[in-house]
């Protein structure tokens, strides 16, 4: 699916390494992407923790950092109070709104954006994931050579998820 060109990631897209984009219609319970992007790290299947710890294991052995656990998001505090810059589990919060919240983690191999869009259709919302990578170096490419395929399971499997708590 490609990038709604409503998202604050449509033109961080330009010239990236990857990017991809996946929706689900849920319920309207007038939630804001900050509520749906931690309802998906609460619901974060067993299998995605592990591959998570597994990536974790794997790249600390290689100097690159520990990221910890997509359902740790929310749990370290105080979610009303939350600010841009702060941390959010493993990402970094760059913005937010009632309709978007865009995260994002940087290091020396390569900057990655991931976008909650809510499109408001009456009693339903249209849900829209977007992740947006760029690569600095040849580790990023290798990475993200690994990563690509995966991502492309995790996040309808996430978006799924979501639809079924709501």
């Amino acid at each position: 699916m490609t990038i709604p060109k409503h998202s604050k990631l449509f033109d961080y897209a330009k010239g990236a390494y990857f990017s991809d984009s996946f929706s689900r219609e849920i319920p309207n319970n007038n939630q804001t992407a900050l509520d749906v992007y931690l309802e998906i790290a609460k619901q974060t299947p067993a299998w995605v923790s592990f591959l998570m710890a597994m990536r974790n294991r794997i790249v600390s052995m290689f100097g690159l950092k520990h990221l910890g656990r997509l359902q740790d998001a929310g749990s370290e505090k105080n979610m009303a109070s939350i600010k841009v810059g702060e941390r959010i589990g493993i990402f970094t919060l760059q913005s937010n709104s009632d309709t978007e919240i865009v995260l994002e983690d940087s290091d020396r191999h390569l900057d990655v954006r991931v976008s909650f869009l809510l499109d408001v259709e009456g009693d339903k919302v249209r849900v829209h994931a977007t992740t947006v990578v760029h690569v600095h170096n040849f580790f990023g490419k290798v990475y993200m050579f690994f990563v690509a395929p995966i991502h492309k399971l995790i996040v309808p499997s996430s978006l799924k998820t979501l639809a079924q708590a709501y």
